[in-house]
């Protein structure tokens, strides 16, 4: 602990000319209408929530918003405002309205078969979530979970559908549980992050339908929209449950990727447990290495903030969640041992000074990226720049 300094003069408040308080009065006035209007716009999305969902019409409509910042980006270029700024503000200002539209049920075809859903983990994070997400669209949720007095087995023998949403460690053991008691026109779902074991133990213990799902994002999510849900249907009975399922989830305004369970599960090795395991590996090397993250922040470039943001980000959550994703994966041994591989060539290209071998393996690399590198390099400089912004 660093000794309180006593005789340090407190700092005294800094004088602000009359002028620049008759600025800054004007600017709050100005704000303040801005806020009135933007209430207005809210009032409006209202309405519109209410005609698209009479008329079937869908609530992102790429057409009138590429129109709508073209003529926004122009009237801001004439009045010598910058058109990239005000692109951003009402790209803010529009995803805002997509998800108030959902909220709104604007998507929600007005013949959509409202069903019971079963949420077995309803207060676990995801749970929550999906829970809010379900009743949002107008179907009743039973909510199970360790302190409820409704049994996981009895839920789904009433339930229209039953959705599992617990640790993957124990997703098996509820599944082998509640597949049995489900009628055989229900279905039975899931949003775990593997997808061959769920949906061979749905198929296994239950005669219903089966429909594996995976939400590429977590609980904490600001906006569901253009939000990734990767859907495997494994069996449907005649049941009509797959159209039931993507209505439901595509007019909470989430992108849907139909796929199957070993190529969902071959494609996640690399999109979670390689950046997981790649992150992971980065604070621990930090650490090994002792080096104070208030001192790397005083040189701190965009890239590194960047990188340490989403490294502290991991660490900030459950370590048993990252473990289950990562071993629950078939693919995990041969991904990490691919990762060590690699590291290994790189670390003795360098240790080596090797130019040759480094500039080899870069370019590589570079070539298997494609036309993908150089559009990742603009994008990520426009991210780098919003960030550099918010510090």
């Amino acid at each position: 602990m660093h000794a309180q300094n006593y005789n340090a003069k407190p700092e005294q408040p800094m004088s602000i000319p009359p002028a620049l308080v008759d600025l800054r009065d004007r600017i709050d006035a100005v704000d303040l209408q801005l806020v009135d209007l933007l209430a207005q716009r809210h009032a409006l999305i209202a309405d519109v929530a209410s005609v698209k969902r009479t008329c079937g019409v869908p609530i992102k409509d790429s057409t009138r918003e590429h129109d709508m910042l073209q003529v926004r980006r122009a009237r801001a270029d004439a009045a010598g405002l910058s058109p990239d700024t005000i692109e951003g503000l009402f790209r803010v200002l529009l995803r805002a309205s997509r998800d108030r539209q959902a909220g709104l049920r604007a998507a929600v075809p007005e013949d959509l078969r409202l069903c019971t859903v079963a949420v077995i983990g309803a207060h676990g994070a995801m749970g929550t979530l999906w829970t809010k997400l379900l009743q949002t669209v107008g179907h009743e949720v039973l909510a199970v979970d360790l302190d409820t007095k409704l049994s996981a087995r009895d839920a789904a023998a009433t339930a229209d559908v039953v959705l599992v949403s617990v640790p993957i460690d124990v997703t098996e053991h509820i599944i082998e549980m509640v597949g049995p008691a489900m009628r055989d026109t229900s279905l039975l779902t899931d949003i775990t992050s593997v997808k061959q074991t769920p949906v061979d133990a749905m198929l296994k213990h239950s005669n219903c339908a089966v429909i594996g799902t995976h939400p590429l994002f977590g609980p904490s999510v600001r906006s569901l929209q253009n939000q990734r849900l990767a859907i495997v249907p494994a069996r449907d009975n005649d049941q009509s449950w797959l159209p039931w399922l993507n209505t439901t989830y595509r007019s909470l305004g989430m992108t849907l990727i139909e796929t199957q369970a070993n190529t969902h599960d071959r494609i996640m090795s690399v999109v979670q447990v390689l950046t997981h395991h790649a992150t992971e590996v980065m604070g621990r090397t930090m650490r090994r290495l002792g080096v104070s993250v208030e001192e790397t922040l005083q040189f701190t470039s965009p890239v590194y903030r960047m990188e340490l943001l989403m490294t502290a980000r991991h660490f900030a959550q459950d370590p048993d969640l990252y473990r289950a994703i990562e071993v629950g994966n078939p693919h995990c041994d041969a991904v990490t041992a691919a990762f060590k591989a690699s590291g290994d060539e790189f670390s003795e290209a360098l240790s080596q000074g090797n130019a040759d071998a480094f500039r080899s393996m870069f370019t590589e690399v570079t070539a298997f990226m494609g036309s993908f590198a150089q559009g990742a390099l603009e994008q990520s400089s426009s991210l780098i720049e919003r960030l550099v912004e918010m510090e």
